[in-house]
């Protein structure tokens, strides 16, 4: 019966006891030491000016300011996006183009400019985003991402830039030519010593490759003037316009019913392939900013059950280092309480760290920067797992999405489109040449044309007898008049040409195409092997996402039951401590699991939000779940 008043005294002692001041359990603490006859080994260098305790109050969660509604970004990059590199393709443009290709000045991009004052901007503006306002704003304003999305602008000019070779092209020449040569006979020039000729020339054309059947026609229209001092020149000066048609087909290389657009449709075939290749980047995007905004929840929490854990252990050294005082436990007690403090209080600074680094990875990915400062704002979470959401799975359903819209899958199937256009190319290739060349032109003439007698009674060049009896007297050539007579006369075929030439051409071994054909059958059979080879990859993650999910389902209900149970147990086991039934070690073992047990529904819960993730992302419909 005494024992039982003693056990009750000492009870009563230490619950009186309990009410002592945070400073008192310091000073407590401070005349607790360690054995001088046993001194602590510590390896290693202690810094001279020790981390301060942890903060075990302060707010995990940053005072944040909500964003404006976020209008969906779109899974494709639209024609539009290229306008912004092409507002110099006009032809008003070409003399300010001529003009800024030799201005010295230099433009560089405002954020390739460093400077100090630049490095020390941060803008300390937090943000709470919901999962999907984060996912809008990443794609908005991510670096990487904005890069990935020029690959289809460019892959747009390449099309543009095959389509341009049925751009009909239009030459246009003018040119004056003189020439002064000495003359070896006095007659040819009526007595002068210098034989002089001028000419003048302005010609047009126009051609055009047919995307019909590959041939090019063109369109001459050639205009010589000439003058010369010559006195057997029948027409001085003279025009001579000539126009001519002509017409370059191929008949059995290179020829085809549209065969000329092949090149465009590889190039189209290739921009389809930047469509999906963005595509697959912007959904492993998502899924990474998916990761980022989980890690950061998931750091949140397991900061908070650190701090709790260091909370527990504080208290457990204050209430040991009371009852060591009044005799009613041993020192080895409090020791033990004191070192699972000091570890406690060590995985509060790893959680900090923890939470700072998967925050500066978030902030960094998101970069919602609307100043341009080197830091953006932060980035506060607001969404929180939901373990108790359902998501029904169909493995046959999901299995035919995944070929459906996985946007790698889509890029394979246009690189098979690809090389089997590269297969027809290779295949017309190796026949040989056989060309049409087909021309028809008209020609006129018209000036001055003189008619002269000469010393010796013969009449000029440019005049031909009359009669017999009287051979001083002529008929002028009927060319004469200005240049617009010279058009007349063209538009009366009275003078004209044509030509047709038939070109056949092989080489004996024809070894280069045969070599290109072969090598082009051997890409697209490659890429029919490694398209199913993706096939069943593909298989392979939508089942293993599938199995995740469940396993992560079965998993947070699990964590959750043991949570419960452990906390259960380390509230029976507090009880037990305080009226002597149970020990430290005890205590601290309860708590260990209690701790681990919540730290492994933290990650669960976690986990199974980024199960959610990977199965969108495996089955191809991640960013139709976020309306992309």
């Amino acid at each position: 019966m005494s024992r039982s008043k003693s056990v009750l005294l000492a009870i009563l002692t230490v619950s009186m006891l309990l009410i002592g001041t945070r400073s008192g359990l310091a000073q407590d603490l401070t005349t607790t030491s360690p054995n001088p006859s046993n001194p602590l080994k510590v390896t290693g260098t202690l810094p001279t000016t020790p981390l301060p305790p942890p903060d075990l109050t302060g707010p995990i969660q940053m005072q944040s300011t909500p964003v404006g509604p976020q209008t969906p970004p779109h899974a494709s990059v639209p024609p539009s996006d290229s306008n912004q590199f092409e507002h110099h393709d006009d032809f008003l443009n070409l003399p300010r183009i001529f003009a800024h290709q030799w201005s010295p000045s230099t433009q560089v991009a405002p954020d390739n400019v460093i400077s100090e004052r630049y490095l020390r901007s941060e803008d300390s503006t937090a943000r709470g985003l919901t999962l999907k306002e984060a996912i809008y704003i990443a794609i908005q304003n991510n670096p990487s991402l904005k890069a990935s999305q020029l690959d289809p602008v460019a892959s747009m000019e390449t099309v543009r830039q095959a389509n341009g070779t049925f751009d009909p092209n239009l030459t246009a020449q003018g040119d004056i030519e003189k020439t002064v040569v000495p003359v070896t006979s006095s007659l040819e020039t009526g007595g002068g010593t210098a034989y002089v000729q001028k000419f003048y020339d302005w010609n047009f054309g126009i051609n055009k490759v047919s995307a019909i059947t590959n041939g090019t026609w063109g369109v001459t229209f050639n205009n010589d003037r000439s003058l010369s001092n010559s006195l057997f020149s029948g027409v001085n000066p003279s025009y001579a316009p000539t126009l001519a048609l002509s017409l370059s087909q191929p008949l059995l290389q290179n020829f085809g019913w549209q065969f000329a657009t092949i090149n465009v449709r590889i190039a189209e075939s290739g921009q389809k392939q930047a469509q999906w290749t963005y595509g697959q980047a912007l959904q492993d995007f998502v899924q990474k900013i998916g990761g980022d905004y989980w890690n950061v929840v998931l750091s949140e929490e397991n900061l908070e059950v650190a701090r709790a854990a260091l909370r527990f252990n504080l208290d457990l050294v204050r209430q040991n280092a009371i009852s060591v005082k009044v005799g009613t436990l041993a020192p080895i007690d409090l020791q033990e309480a004191q070192s699972a403090a000091a570890t406690s209080e060590a995985n509060v600074y790893t959680a900090e760290a923890n939470l700072k680094n998967s925050r500066s990875q978030l902030r960094q990915d998101v970069m919602l920067n609307p100043y341009g400062t080197f830091i953006p704002e932060e980035i506060q979470p607001l969404t929180r797992p939901n373990p108790q959401e359902q998501v029904t799975v169909d493995e046959e359903r999901a299995l035919e999405l995944a070929v459906q819209y996985v946007p790698s899958l889509g890029s394979m199937r246009e690189a098979i489109r690809n090389a089997l256009l590269q297969v027809k190319y290779s295949e017309n290739q190796v026949l040989p040449q056989l060309n049409l060349g087909a021309q028809f032109g008209l020609t006129s003439t018209s000036g001055t044309a003189p008619c002269l007698p000469t010393l010796s009674g013969l009449p000029t060049g440019n005049c031909t007898p009359s009669t017999a009896t009287t051979p001083l007297t002529g008929n002028k050539l009927p060319f004469g008049g200005i240049y617009g007579d010279a058009l007349d006369r063209l538009w009366g075929f009275s003078y004209y040409n044509y030509a047709a030439v038939l070109t056949f051409q092989m080489p004996l071994d024809n070894a280069v195409p045969r070599a290109a054909l072969a090598q082009a059958r051997v890409q697209y059979e490659q890429q029919r092997v490694l398209y199913r080879a993706a096939l069943s990859q593909a298989v392979v993650n939508v089942e293993s996402s599938i199995a995740n999910l469940y396993a992560d389902y079965k998993r947070a209900y699990a964590t959750a039951s043991a949570t419960y149970y452990a906390r259960q147990s380390l509230h029976d086991e507090q009880i037990r401590f305080r009226v002597g039934l149970a020990t430290t070690h005890d205590l601290l073992q309860f708590q260990e699991e209690e701790v681990s047990a919540e730290g492994n529904q933290v990650q669960a819960e976690v986990d199974l939000e980024n199960a959610k993730l990977a199965l969108s992302h495996s089955d191809g419909t991640l960013l139709q779940e976020f309306n992309i």
